[in-house]
């Protein structure tokens, strides 16, 4: 750009645009530049990952009451969408213990097809919840209320793991926790030596890999030296071959699940459970690799993702998805640091697949069962568990209430109670900070404003938000007053939110000061709460309210009142 004498002149400096928030990450790496180097540090953490996932992606298809094959398709296929299009850089996906529980209930209730159908939902309310903006609002889920279903859901994992960790001859245990372990018990002199001590030496040495070695992939060691002994030494230990001997091998051709209206109603609830231990899941672990790595998610984009990766999975007849949080450790750990890493991850367990998952069938079940306990109590989180039972008694409630209704009753049923249970008694804690005071109770720092009250006027002070646990304080005030003044001033400049039911308590004291005579001037309302009370037909066009700027404003309102009240009763 020139001026008219020919000079130039620098344009000025256009401010930086914040990336799109529906922007998946993978472009924002890539418009930044992406080197050789960089590639070569994502493919060692993306085999390296994939070594990780491996054997944890069949164990938790077997765990969840399906196949092993199942587990690999959804770590490859969510695996690779959840990198390509979430809002973290190193968020790994696949199959989770989260999802163990819901998973083999739905299986049971509405077989596999109902299942492929809950998981295509589950899909679709992520993607409309990443879009509605509501990836912020999974944070606020009560911490007792995770912490005790996610500890309810590691004890089922464990309990479903007895039968082929020693090898019982049990066929088809029951579902519910007490029921299972009366057939445990029952089936006591029933185990398999071969087995018990499969499994016991499998879990002994991921023990020992863990706490000597913590960088070897101990759950792949294992599983390959437990496939190893029980072949060599022609163990009679069940196998995965003996137990699933019509597995396919490769990926399915993807295909829209079959349904009904009837099904879809039949569902709908087990796909809005998914879809919220999805959102969880994903987003806790999009934290942890923030603390990890330095750089921040996108949460709404990472709900999306989830969504689309769920969708995918459930075309190609797999499981539910989510963000792992072990996994994504492992790979910024190893190197990883951008989605390229979580797509590799995913080519590599391709590779396995398609080249080399006859192996598969050599896996002792007992060596399965033993890498799922290792996972159920790395969900137990039982150090964490243990701090919230120091916490005071309303902590500790949730906790375990949360907790014994995951494992005796249905992890659905656990997370509502233990939201509303845990909402009621922030609202109690919430409403007990919130104060109504008159002005003739006030204390004595106000008193040059009490010295300035004509006789007829009245002065409440509301302090703090003003819901619904609180609003019948304001009529409570009311009363306390005794005669009803000519002119009543609420200061509501420390009122920061208002709800319905604050609203219509307001409407409440308006319609009964005025059927006693008295105006109502409100002073110093926020612009949020007044545009709830513009939208109710309480705003400043309303006859029954008069509204000032601040309380010198309303007290001059006050007064003019006051004096046409006097002078009225002069001319009578």
């Amino acid at each position: 750009m020139t001026d008219r004498m020919g000079t130039k002149r620098k344009e000025p400096a256009r401010p930086r645009r914040e990336p799109d928030a529906f922007t998946p990450k993978l472009f924002t790496v890539l418009g930044e530049g992406y080197s050789l180097d960089q590639f070569r540090a994502d493919a060692f953490a993306g085999l390296t990952v994939a070594v990780v996932a491996l054997p944890l992606a069949m164990a938790l298809g077997v765990a969840s009451g399906a196949s092993p094959d199942k587990g690999l398709i959804t770590a490859i296929v969510a695996g690779l969408l959840i990198s390509m299009l979430g809002g973290s850089r190193v968020q790994i996906g696949g199959p989770t213990g989260a999802f163990v529980v819901v998973v083999f209930n739905v299986i049971a209730t509405h077989g596999y097809d109902g299942l492929v159908l809950a998981t295509l939902l589950a899909g679709i309310i992520l993607i409309v919840a990443g879009y509605m903006r509501l990836g912020r609002l999974i944070r606020y889920i009560p911490h007792p209320v995770i912490t005790g279903f996610t500890a309810g859901i590691a004890v089922i994992i464990a309990s479903s793991q007895i039968k082929d960790f020693l090898g019982l001859a049990i066929y088809d245990p029951p579902a519910d926790f007490l029921p299972k372990w009366i057939a445990y018990a029952k089936a006591a002199g029933t185990i398999d030596p071969a087995a018990a001590g499969i499994g016991a030496g499998a879990l002994a040495l991921i023990v020992v890999l863990r706490g000597y070695a913590p960088k070897l992939p101990a759950y792949l060691i294992v599983i390959i030296l437990a496939s190893v002994v029980a072949t060599f030494f022609h163990l009679p230990a069940e196998t995965i071959g003996s137990r699933f001997p019509d597995m396919p091998h490769g990926l399915p051709m993807p295909a829209l699940p079959a349904f009904s209206l009837t099904k879809l109603q039949e569902v709908t609830p087990a796909a809005f459970t998914i879809a919220f231990l999805a959102g969880i899941e994903a987003l806790l672990s999009c934290v942890v690799a923030d603390g990890m790595t330095g750089f921040r998610h996108r949460s709404n984009q990472e709900l999306v993702g989830q969504g689309a990766a769920n969708f995918a999975s459930a075309l190609f007849g797999g499981l539910p998805a989510t963000g792992a949080i072990a996994r994504t450790a492992a790979n910024v750990k190893s190197g990883g640091r951008t989605p390229v890493a979580g797509m590799l991850h995913a080519v590599f367990l391709l590779i396995f697949v398609l080249f080399a998952s006859d192996l598969m069938a050599y896996v002792p079940m007992a060596a399965l069962a033993a890498v799922l306990l290792m996972i159920a109590w790395g969900m137990s989180e039982a150090e964490r568990f243990v701090a919230l039972l120091r916490m005071p008694i309303g902590e500790r409630g949730i906790l375990l209430l949360t907790f014994g209704l995951t494992v005796l009753v249905d992890l659905t049923v656990a997370i509502g109670v233990g939201v509303t249970i845990a909402s009621l008694l922030f609202m109690a804690r919430m409403s007990e900070t919130v104060t109504v005071t008159a002005s003739r109770t006030v204390e004595s720092e106000d008193a040059s404003q009490r010295d300035q009250l004509p006789a007829d006027v009245e002065v409440f002070r509301i302090t703090g938000p003003f819901f619904f646990g609180v609003a019948g304080e304001l009529l409570d005030a009311l009363k306390r007053v005794g005669r009803m003044p000519r002119a009543i001033i609420l200061r509501m400049e420390l009122v920061p939110y208002l709800d319905a039911s604050g609203v219509a308590a307001l409407r409440e004291f308006v319609m009964q000061a005025r059927a006693d005579g008295a105006r109502v001037i409100l002073s110093g309302v926020q612009a949020r709460p007044f545009r709830l009370l513009k939208r109710s037909g309480l705003g400043r066009s309303a006859n029954a309210i008069r509204y000032a700027r601040d309380y010198d404003a309303a007290l001059a309102v006050a007064r003019t009142l006051a004096s046409e009240h006097e002078k009225g009763l002069a001319d009578g």
